[in-house]
């Protein structure tokens, strides 16, 4: 029997990913009482049991403490229980959005601020969240892709080691991305918005794509990015890394660094165990 806890930081996407477990045939429960979490993996344990993959639901509550939860799981263990923890997280400044966008009030908030909330909790799941076998950053992930990484885990059964890696364009005139942990200046390339069939086009058009690997400079840089950036992936990995940022950057971000952000993505997507996205921050701006 497979068995996965999922738990996570309020608002990191918790259940959201129990429905799509559910969707994929997992025995789903949700918010089950620390007393009968022992009884509940007996039962489902049973020999002969038709039930064979189960995901438990576990989260901060404000009339418990989650030191309860996690003794139970320790004796679990102990027990010779085998089970896998999900970990659901997001950044500070995400999970405050959602809070107040859906106007909830965060189980450990005091005197309902959801910034104090959000502090508590992350210091009482540190523990988990360094021991889990999963964490997902749901940050800026949609939920197309959270299906697909929570696919690649549960259903394809990837070796999986819980890096995202985000492959983004931009403008340098709009400014660098604050979030980008590498960044990347392709403005030595000749510049497609000075020939006049090109200009209002994108790097998600052929004619621009083709333009901008037409030239040998192009594919040199692509294949040492590449090899850059899967050399360093599984020495971020050691280090305990979640999220990797590589930012590709052009005068407007609409041209080139388009075009080289979709092909660094390519030649990367479903090569390694690692989770990929792609975001172009400043294709809808004006200019270069």
């Amino acid at each position: 029997m497979r068995f996965v806890i999922v738990t996570g930081m309020s608002g990191g996407g918790k259940s959201t990913a129990l429905k799509m477990l559910e969707d994929v045939g997992f025995y789903c429960v949700d918010n089950l009482p620390v007393s009968l979490i022992e009884k509940f993996v007996e039962l489902v344990s049973v020999p002969g049991s038709e039930i064979n993959r189960v995901a438990l639901g576990l989260d901060v509550r404000a009339d418990q403490s989650f030191e309860e939860t996690t003794k139970i799981l320790d004796q679990l263990r102990e027990a010779g229980y085998n089970f896998e923890i999900l970990f659901m997280d997001a950044s500070e400044a995400s999970l405050i959005k959602r809070y107040k966008e859906t106007r909830r009030v965060h189980p450990l908030a005091v005197d309902g601020r959801v910034e104090e909330g959000v502090k508590k909790e992350r210091k009482v799941l540190e523990n988990v969240r360094k021991n889990a076998d999963y964490v997902l950053d749901t940050s800026k992930l949609l939920t197309r892709e959270l299906k697909e990484e929570l696919d690649r885990i549960f259903v394809k059964n990837e070796e999986y080691n819980s890096l995202m890696v985000t492959v983004m364009s931009f403008g340098f005139k709009h400014g660098i991305p604050a979030d980008a942990d590498l960044v990347f200046d392709v403005r030595f390339l000749p510049n497609p918005f000075y020939i006049d069939e090109l200009k209002k086009k994108t790097g998600n058009d052929r004619e621009v794509q083709d333009y901008v690997m037409g030239f040998p400079e192009a594919e040199t840089f692509m294949e040492k990015l590449t090899d850059l950036i899967q050399f360093l992936i599984p020495n971020y990995v050691k280090e305990g890394k979640y999220q990797l940022v590589a930012a590709i950057g052009c005068t407007g971000g609409k041209h080139r660094s388009v075009t080289l952000a979709n092909e660094l993505y390519k030649r990367m997507k479903d090569k390694g165990k690692y989770g990929m996205k792609l975001y172009h921050r400043d294709i809808m701006n004006q200019g270069t």
